[in-house]
């Protein structure tokens, strides 16, 4: 009897495949198109797009989405002529094939919604069907030069004409190679193996195919390895990189030879089969967000339940119990907590360049419908955030970029009368530093922001610096445009860029701008906003707790060393080392009813760095630094500018989180009533 089957029991797992086949298939292409307007080929890319094409219509076929299947099919069509052609694909040919993937990524989001897949739109297939027929596919009519593949190891048929065009169209100075690697035990002894020379010699250059081949080696060995790259490294450099002696290092090209054809029948490309010593040691595992938070709320139970134990031990040494041994456990039992919570969170993070990979496809269709010519550069580097943090970044940063484009950068034509290059540029840059956040940079070349026409649009005097500038952009329905198009003029892009950045994320948001040079807007972030370190302190008689990565530096306030202007209000200026800071009363500002005397000086200080300069908050007493979890306040009744959360110490309690660069809002004019002022 055989059981049936609910293809539907596989749908999560095929959405999540064809998600990410969606995403590098998007990215190829736009390399491919990157590659047509120079007139060059982009083999790699090409290949990499029809793997990824044909692997979408397999499984489709599995779960029987046919719409998916027959684009798929035809947009697997046309790549497998352009493969032929040594990976070149006509400019003409990008964006239908760029239709097929928007309208295969919809009805990704119908079957993800629970809905049919809607039938493949008019005109499409026939599109997608014509780039294999009718357009011209480019293909290339020379080779810079003729490989000397050694026939009896049989290696030229094992070379499909893409490969052979990666060898021989490499980038700047490149030339083919050959390196020939054969493992041994002493070698694995020294950890030299095909896997760790793999990986060297692909750092080196372009690193094309690996060919095992049988039978007597040098050195007395029995199998070797045949790298085929294309690189502009010295021989002695890659044959350090594959071990030493008995590796070998060979060129494969002679002078440049002219061709009618392809230097090998042509042949359907065929998926190569990595070695089994690869396969063996790499493997992913993909685990679903929910049982990420699953074990991120366990864990978060652990540091509540720790604090409370924590608390028992100094109520019952305080009443002279023996408790040197627990204390001792309870130490260890601190650290392996913060152990699991840094593995927790290393599961957690994401590459920002991963979360980022959809804006140049943003900044493509901006081109289009703009008609400027725009550049985007990612500077993000190898930088991580959490996964929540992520997913609520990535919209703020859509709307900067946007707006850069549509609204900062000008037409080729202005560009040009004021001296510029006539394509624009944005550049979006990201690191990690040492104190838990995380710094991003989005910057343009464009016109810049003219506080003067702004002000005029708003209504309003003009804006004394750009941190009054800036909070005039980010107005609630504000917008510097006339007329509503379709990527801007609602005036909501900056409002949302503020709210996620500063109320959800309790991070900080600033702007440099020069009239004809350009804006750039500074973004600071959390790596993660569920566990953190912070500092635990009293003031006018209630519990508070901050971030301890938003503190600079704790401070004693001595009175003799404190000067107050007259008329500020509870804001007076403290001396730190030679450098007069600004000390706001941290009891005033939060409007506590118990807060002491106007007059009277806070005995300690929270230094922060808030849009460039130093502010101190004067609180009554620190009682210690402790790992806590936050909980935000979601509910917008209960929410309040400058509560970040509240947290859980251990005695049942909740302890408010503050945001001291929200709460420090307030004291600033034009802060638009917003919070209580200082000033």
């Amino acid at each position: 009897m055989t059981a049936s089957v609910d293809l539907a029991d596989f749908l999560p797992a095929y959405l999540a495949e064809v998600e990410e086949l969606l995403d590098s298939a998007h990215r190829q292409l736009m390399a491919v198109e990157a590659s047509a307007r120079r007139g060059a080929a982009h083999p790699k890319s090409v290949r990499e797009l029809f793997r990824a094409l044909h692997t979408i219509k397999g499984l489709s076929a599995m779960v029987d989405v046919e719409p998916i299947v027959s684009i798929s099919h035809w947009m697997e069509t046309s790549l497998r002529q352009a493969d032929q052609a040594g990976g070149r694909l006509p400019e003409s040919s990008v964006e239908p094939l760029m239709e097929g993937l928007r309208a295969v990524e919809q009805r990704m989001r119908q079957l993800a919604a629970g809905k049919d897949a809607s039938p493949v739109p008019p005109g499409l297939l026939e599109r997608l069907e014509a780039l294999g027929v009718s357009s011209p596919v480019v293909a290339s009519t020379a080779r810079p030069s003729a490989l000397l593949l050694d026939e009896t190891l049989a290696l030229a048929p094992r070379l499909t004409p893409t490969e052979r065009e990666q060898l021989t169209s490499g980038a700047g100075h490149r030339r083919p190679v050959r390196v020939d690697f054969i493992p041994g035990a002493e070698r694995a002894a020294r950890g030299i193996t095909i896997n760790s020379v793999r990986e060297r010699l692909a750092a080196l250059g372009e690193l094309v195919k690996v060919v095992p081949v049988a039978g007597p080696a040098p050195g007395g060995g029995s199998l070797t390895f045949v790298l085929l790259l294309s690189t502009d490294a010295s021989d002695a450099v890659l044959k350090e990189a594959a071990g030493g002696e008995p590796a070998q290092v060979r060129a494969l090209s002679t002078a440049p030879s002219a061709v009618d054809g392809p230097s090998v029948p042509e042949r359907e490309p065929e998926l190569e089969e990595e070695p089994e010593e690869g396969r063996r040691s790499s493997g992913t595992l993909r685990v679903e967000v929910s049982r990420l938070d699953e074990a991120l709320e366990r864990l978060a139970a652990l540091v509540v339940n720790r604090s409370r134990l924590q608390r028992a031990v100094v109520d019952l040494t305080a009443v002279g119990a023996p408790t040197r041994e627990l204390r001792a456990i309870l130490q260890e039992n601190g650290r392996q907590l913060r152990d699991m919570r840094a593995a927790i969170l290393r599961l957690r993070m994401v590459r920002v360049g991963d979360v980022l990979e959809r804006l140049p496809l943003l900044v493509r269709g901006l081109r289009r419908t703009t008609g400027k010519a725009v550049r985007l550069e990612l500077e993000v580097g190898d930088a991580e955030l959490d996964k929540a943090v992520a997913d609520r970044m990535l919209p703020a940063l859509v709307h900067l970029v946007r707006n850069a484009v549509d609204h900062a950068l000008e037409s080729p034509e202005e560009r040009r009368a004021a001296g510029k290059p006539p394509e624009g540029r944005v550049r979006l840059g990201c690191h990690a530093n040492s104190s838990g956040w995380v710094d991003i940079t989005v910057a343009d070349d464009g016109r810049g922001v003219d506080a003067g026409a702004v002000a005029r649009r708003a209504g309003v005097p003009v804006p004394r610096g750009p941190d009054d500038l800036l909070e005039l952009l980010c107005r609630p329905g504000f917008s510097t445009r006339e007329e509503v198009t379709s990527t801007s003029g609602r005036g909501m892009g900056m409002d949302i860029v503020r709210r996620i950045v500063v109320d959800q994320l309790g991070g900080e948001l600033r702007l440099e701008t020069r009239v004809g040079e350009g804006t750039t807007f500074h973004l600071r972030v959390p790596l993660t906003i569920t566990l953190l370190d912070a500092i635990i302190f009293e003031c006018a008689g209630l519990r508070y707790a901050v971030a301890v990565g938003s503190v600079e530096e704790l401070i004693e306030v001595e009175a003799a060393r404190v000067v107050r202007p007259a008329g500020a209000h509870g804001v007076a200026l403290v001396e730190r080392r030679g450098q007069s800071v600004t000390l706001v009363s941290l009891a005033r500002l939060l409007g506590s009813a118990s807060a002491q005397a106007v007059d009277a000086t806070p005995p300690r200080g929270l230094v922060v760095r808030q849009r460039g300069e130093l502010v101190a908050f004067g609180v009554d007493r620190l009682l210690g630094q402790q790992e806590i979890v936050l909980r935000p306040l979601e509910d917008p009744l209960v929410r309040v500018p400058g509560v970040a959360g509240a947290t859980d110490l251990g005695d049942g309690q909740p302890t408010l989180v503050l945001d001291l660069n929200a709460l420090g809002a307030a004291r600033r004019p034009g802060s638009g009533g917003r919070e209580e002022r200082a000033t």
